[in-house]
């Protein structure tokens, strides 16, 4: 008795694990819950997962830097448009075509590292970001600084040298310590 009991339990599971497994839709209205699929997911979603953007970092060195860019500057030589090879262009009196160039920024724009974090317009607290550093760098001093679109701008109307050149040394360290606290 317990035998046959346990076998029908088996074949109950096994019919509700069925079920669950079907490729069948419930209807809108049932009321049925959906249950995830396990299909593969399409090449396209799986090219954009793989071809994952590199990100810059605020405490990236410049070594740091030169390595994350080299594959996009790499891909750009490769299509001709390297910085080198537009400047070589253009001071030979030949003017870029901007069909190439765009052509070699579409091969190559997955490759682009994206701004820090912190500083990515996608990030809805960038703006947050640039203000708490221009207090920071008004704190150490910096007279002409202010929040600007996507980020700050030194030196004021006046363009003044020494807040320029000051704000450019302090605000590496006034960005590290605004990210490190929020």
């Amino acid at each position: 008795m317990v035998r046959s009991a346990r076998l029908g339990l088996v074949a109950v599971v096994a019919v509700l694990g069925a079920g669950a497994c079907s490729s069948a839709q419930p209807d809108a209205g049932s009321g049925a819950p959906e249950v995830a699929s396990l299909a593969k997911p399409s090449a396209s979603a799986s090219a954009a997962a793989e071809q994952q953007r590199p990100r810059e970092r605020l405490d990236d060195t410049a070594e740091d830097y030169e390595a994350l860019v080299k594959p996009f500057n790499d891909c750009m030589e490769a299509h001709g448009q390297s910085k080198e090879q537009q400047v070589k262009q253009v001071q030979g009196g030949k003017e870029l075509d901007p069909k190439k160039v765009k052509a070699a920024q579409d091969a190559c724009s997955m490759l682009e590292p994206l701004p820090p974090w912190e500083k990515d317009p996608a990030n809805p607290e960038s703006k947050d970001f640039f203000r708490d550093v221009v207090k920071c760098l008004k704190d150490k001093g910096i007279k002409y600084v202010e929040v600007a679109e996507g980020g700050y701008a030194l030196g004021g109307e006046q363009n003044d040298a020494q807040s320029i050149s000051r704000g450019m040394d302090l605000a590496p360290e006034c960005e590290r310590e605004v990210a490190a606290r929020n």
